[in-house]
């Protein structure tokens, strides 16, 4: 059997990709598709936080363009990720694999708050730690969360898993001459405004020299394939 190439990551899960077919909410498909995959991966020796997007339920972007205060537009998105992180802890704990909610906003009657050592030592005990609240600040993403959290736990590499299957030169939604790229450096995702990152999470990456490889994560598989080092996605790194 082929051996994983990490021995600890992060999975980001953008929002969007819990939505499936639906318009809003979480589809039970979707999350039972990526607990599946999850608990492949822990039975396979591979120590796996995730942080969890809130975008099918809130963008705080979209509501302070639309006249919300954007602080607490942001706010209510954390309170979005909390509720993912729920969901895939529910779905997580249905197929035995024992989980551990950790966010950055107080909320201890339904998950622990966010403290670095205890994270590592649920790692080490192969639970998988969900990361909700993104920073728990407002203005920064949660894809800076998830750099942020790569960094503290000392992960190898970033998995962004989203609805698509990379990063593309153009939104391949809008034209259909886009085209796919399969390795690209930090400078060139800024330069390019690719928008597959936002730009805090992009530049934290490359001044620490973490790794993100972007991928399909509705794809059976997948997150097998990436912690096994098959070619899947694009690879963002240090040029």
């Amino acid at each position: 059997m082929k051996k994983p190439k990490y021995k600890r990551v992060l999975l980001k899960i953008s929002g969007e990709a819990l939505l499936g077919k639906s318009n809003y909410g979480i589809d039970t498909n979707v999350m039972d598709n990526i607990s599946a995959q999850i608990k492949e991966v822990v039975e396979m020796g591979v120590e796996i936080a995730v942080v969890v997007g809130g975008g099918n339920f809130w963008r705080g972007v979209s509501a302070s363009s639309n006249g919300m205060d954007r602080t607490t537009a942001d706010y209510i998105g954390m309170l979005a990720t909390i509720m993912n992180a729920l969901g895939l802890q529910n779905a997580l704990e249905k197929r035995e694999i024992w989980t551990r909610v950790q966010t950055s906003v107080s909320m201890q009657e339904i998950a622990e708050p966010f403290i670095r050592r205890r994270a590592i030592r649920h790692l080490e005990k192969r639970r998988v730690v969900i990361f909700a609240g993104g920073t728990g600040n407002p203005y920064f993403t949660t894809d800076t969360a998830a750099a942020l959290r790569a960094l503290e736990i000392n992960a190898e590499i970033i998995f962004k898993g989203t609805k698509v299957d990379g990063v593309y030169d153009k939104d391949p939604k809008k034209f259909k001459d886009a085209k796919k790229i399969d390795k690209i450096n930090y400078l060139e995702v800024l330069k390019k405004n690719l928008r597959i990152l936002d730009s805090t999470a992009t530049s934290l990456c490359m001044e620490n020299n973490l790794s993100i490889i972007v991928f399909d994560i509705t794809k059976y598989g997948n997150i097998k394939g990436v912690i096994l080092g098959e070619k899947i996605g694009t690879l963002i790194m240090k040029g």
